[in-house]
């Protein structure tokens, strides 16, 4: 008898802990804002650096990469471009085929810039630019923006869909 009810016992505080398993992981878990750090799951639609929200077209393939802003006649304020890779590396970026100046923001994985180039000039081909810090992302954005919203190595980035 005394066996049955601690079998018993055994078997319900087994249920109960696998129904809090389950139900714990299927809530929804709130988020201070909207931003947030890249994922698989999520889409960037936008960045925000302290006040200011950029909406961002992403460059993820070698492809899309390669082509960058080449060939294009401008950008639209508070817009850009966004390259993501695969991998933390210094990446270098130059102004190949380029019709306008654009700043560059090297950031890292953990969503601070870790470089800015302000103001690359079109006609600085074949020069690079690389920084001295990993990075796992690149902003592209309008010459002037850095300078304009006063950016700094340090800040901090967040990623919205």
């Amino acid at each position: 008898m005394k066996n049955k009810k601690l079998f018993l016992g055994i078997i319900i505080i087994l249920f109960l802990s696998l129904f809090l398993i389950l139900v714990t992981s299927n809530v929804k878990k709130t988020k201070l804002n909207d931003f947030q750090p890249v994922s698989e799951n999520n889409k960037i639609n936008f960045i925000k650096i302290g006040d200011k929200k950029i909406k961002v077209e992403l460059a993820t393939t070698e492809k899309e990469q390669a082509r960058g802003l080449s060939g294009r006649n401008g950008l639209v304020e508070d817009t850009g471009m966004l390259f993501i890779f695969d991998k933390i590396a210094k990446y270098s970026f130059w102004m190949k085929e380029m019709n306008f100046p654009i700043d560059m923001i090297w950031i890292s994985e953990d969503l601070h810039i870790v470089y800015i180039k302000n103001n690359a000039q079109p006609a600085s081909y074949p020069e690079d630019f690389t920084p001295s810090t990993d990075a796992k992302y690149v902003l592209e954005i309008n010459a002037g923006f850095s300078e304009k919203n006063n950016l700094t190595v340090g800040n901090f980035v967040q990623f919205s869909p």
